[in-house]
């Protein structure tokens, strides 16, 4: 068993088809099948059902699968252990929730220090975020805390404060009831927080409008359209809106930076976490408070 018959083979189950993972590989069609027929009968099992629409694993090739994912991650961080050089090179993959609002400084003093390094950026939803860093997808992530997790390393960057945002320059909450709150995908920190308080309150609002861009959110709030639930931060722009404030257990939110515990720590990585840590130190020295460690 060769180490390319492994890439094919987690190719074409990613595609599900031979022809897309000979393009993928640069690969001719002929090779990828013969290989593909090689490892079946090496291992003396089909690995792949075959069908009009393509190829989909069998039983045995998606326990095959799971260990095969792991050695080729094994092997390319075998690689980065000899070829990271003391100068920060390569690809960071960082995901990150849409409203952190220090995002651009921490890039922006990054990209300074070590312009070699090419940031590579994903937003999304908290819990979608996790996933792909425990499933090696991204590099790291920031995400609404706290994070426990047995596999999950994280580190504080700032804390915020959650305010409604509304067009009225009043706000009662009985309002939750006649109004459509305009909220982002279920796994959002923010919603989670406000299911919490709303719990609490025995308060279940008229209607739930799920968006996935923050700036449809708050032009639809400035129109009319319903209230939200957002970090101050995101709204101090805005003219057209009022924000109010929200019990305080429910009030601050943190973002906090992950990454897998166990996974390989380049250079690359050392030095964002470094200027992370910078950046949340700035922060304090800023908003004297409670003596900030790093998780």
């Amino acid at each position: 068993m060769e180490m390319r018959d492994l890439q094919i083979f987690q190719c074409v189950a990613k595609y599900g088809s031979v022809s897309k993972a000979a393009v993928e590989l640069n690969y001719v069609q002929s090779n990828v099948t013969a290989r593909i027929k090689h490892l079946e009968q090496e291992l003396r099992t089909p690995l792949f059902n075959r069908h009009k629409r393509g190829m989909s694993l069998t039983a045995e090739a998606r326990k095959m699968l799971e260990y095969v994912n792991k050695i080729l991650l094994d092997v390319e961080e075998l690689k980065q252990v000899f070829l990271d050089s003391e100068t920060p090179t390569g690809i960071l993959n960082i995901g990150t929730v849409e409203t952190v609002s220090d995002l651009p400084k921490i890039l922006a003093s990054y990209h300074k220090q070590y312009p070699n390094v090419d940031l590579s950026i994903k937003a999304g939803l908290t819990e979608n975020l996790i996933k792909d860093v425990i499933e090696h997808r991204l590099d790291g992530a920031f995400v609404t805390g706290p994070i426990k997790h047995p596999l999950i390393q994280p580190y504080d960057v700032c804390t915020e404060k959650l305010v409604l945002v509304t067009r009225n320059e009043t706000f009662n909450l009985e309002e939750i009831i006649t109004e459509p709150f305009l909220v982002f995908s279920q796994g959002c920190g923010y919603r989670s927080k406000l299911e919490q308080w709303l719990r609490e309150e025995e308060v279940m609002p008229k209607r739930i409008m799920e968006f996935n861009v923050l700036e449809t959110i708050l032009t639809s709030v400035t129109l009319g359209l319903g209230i939200t639930l957002v970090p101050q931060s995101a709204v101090n722009h805005l003219t057209k809106v009022h924000v109010h404030a929200i019990p305080e257990e429910y009030r601050n939110i943190s973002t906090v930076f992950i990454h897998r515990k166990d996974a390989y720590m380049t250079n690359s990585m050392k030095s964002f976490l470094q200027t992370i840590e910078a950046h949340h130190e700035n922060l304090f020295k800023q908003n004297p408070g409670p003596t900030p460690e790093l998780i």
